[in-house]
């Protein structure tokens, strides 16, 4: 009989496979489900090897350093986003906060899109601006405007692709040559395609971001984040600050997520096709202003998008309201929210249920009314998450609200 411990992983397996499969070794129970280690300290058997293992940062000594279960992930994101190595955080925020302690410094600069989370902006804008980092925000889709945003203390390029909340697609490989032509790396935040839909790696970019809050737990259970990369990133510098800083992620939530990637593919595709039909229905209300997804024909980036993301637009679509005021607007989105009894009105997305969301009080509240007209968030745009509920459900709960608008 072979030591379940021993045996491999053959090269070429599909991405599907490797949600499934890959991890670390079993132990020497064989274990078939992920193993969860709910261990601060591991014990050694004399202090010679305790002080060998702790010079070195790839043995488990102390689990804010390193645990067998987030390392499983670890191995799983990489082995998914197509990288050489990986690192676990305790939220997605967390991932772009070591991205940033990794690789800036007082002086450098930044090039960001300024159609990205509200969070991350306010991460570059105010919190990187204390510590003398200065970033520059560009549109998401004018190359022209991220070349001549990069200045000789660039190092670093930023973007989410699509954009949260109005889908914007970045053209990836470009944006790559853009960066290294510059000296600087390109960082992709995947959150929204995931590795079953987009691997930002083969297209040039340097750093994978994620928070696998979303679509990688898939049912709105844990908080976690991670960097994907090469290792002389991952291991050489983000590696060193994530242990003297401690942004890890706890080893249950590392053990969710591992159980949430093994259907990652099957909910992104059911998803990404339930999201098609609303935002198909959603161009033929009368209600509906503007309809924001990928996979629609209108999308400005349709073509970019379907050849980044596999042919397929994710689950999130946003659409606009028609509304003659910004108060109009603001009460016409309040009211199709408030009068929906199926969708959960909340703040996350990537869940099994639908989620609906009012991005200018909720996501982007913290911005500026600059910023956020900037970011074209305007008070009549509405956000949905689509889940895995019958289509048809999702569609006449929205219709509750737009059905009772005084546009009719």
């Amino acid at each position: 009989m072979s030591d379940p411990a021993r045996r491999t992983l053959p090269e070429g397996l599909r991405p599907e496979t490797l949600a499934v499969r890959s991890a670390l070794a079993p132990s020497q129970y064989g274990e078939n489900s992920e193993a969860l280690f709910l261990t601060t300290a591991y014990v050694q058997p004399d202090a010679e090897t305790s002080a060998r293992k702790f010079s070195n940062s790839e043995d488990f000594t102390y689990s804010r350093t390193s645990n067998p279960t987030v390392r499983s992930l670890e191995a799983r994101l990489a082995a998914l986003e197509g990288t050489e190595g990986a690192i676990a955080t305790s939220t997605g925020m967390s991932a772009i906060l070591l991205l940033g302690m990794g690789v800036l410094k007082a002086g450098d600069h930044v090039v960001c899109s300024r159609s990205v989370f509200g969070s991350t902006i306010n991460l570059f804008a105010k919190e990187f601006a204390k510590f003398g980092v200065e970033t520059s925000f560009v549109s998401q889709t004018d190359l022209a405007e991220w070349r001549a945003a990069v200045k000789p203390t660039t190092k670093l390029l930023f973007a989410e692709t699509p954009t949260n909340p109005l889908t914007e697609v970045c053209d990836i490989r470009a944006l790559a040559h853009i960066a290294h032509a510059g000296g600087a790396i390109l960082a992709v935040d995947n959150t929204y395609s995931t590795p079953a839909l987009q691997r930002p790696a083969e297209l040039g970019a340097d750093i994978v971001m994620h928070s696998a809050t979303k679509y990688m737990d898939g049912q709105g259970r844990v908080m976690a984040g991670a960097l994907c990369g090469p290792n002389r990133l991952i291991r050489d510098v983000f590696g060193p600050v994530l242990r003297t800083v401690g942004m890890t992620l706890a080893p249950f939530n590392a053990w969710v997520v591992l159980k949430g990637l093994e259907t990652l593919s099957l909910r992104m595709k059911a998803q990404s096709e339930q999201a098609l039909v609303v935002a198909r229905w959603l161009e033929a209300q009368p209600e509906v202003d503007r309809v924001y997804y990928p996979s629609l024909a209108s999308h400005p980036q349709h073509d970019l998008a379907m050849r980044q993301q596999s042919g397929q637009g994710g689950a999130v679509l946003s659409f606009d309201l028609r509304a003659d005021t910004t108060e109009a607007a603001r009460a016409a989105a309040f009211h199709v929210i408030d009068s929906t009894r199926v969708l959960s009105i909340a703040t996350n997305l990537g869940d099994t249920k639908s989620i609906i969301t009012h991005p200018a009080t909720t996501s982007h509240g913290r911005l500026t009314e600059d910023q956020r007209q900037a970011a074209g968030i305007g008070q009549g745009l509405i956000r949905l998450a689509i889940g895995l509920e019958h289509v048809d459900d999702i569609t006449d709960d929205l219709l509750r609200g737009l059905s009772t608008l005084k546009i009719r």
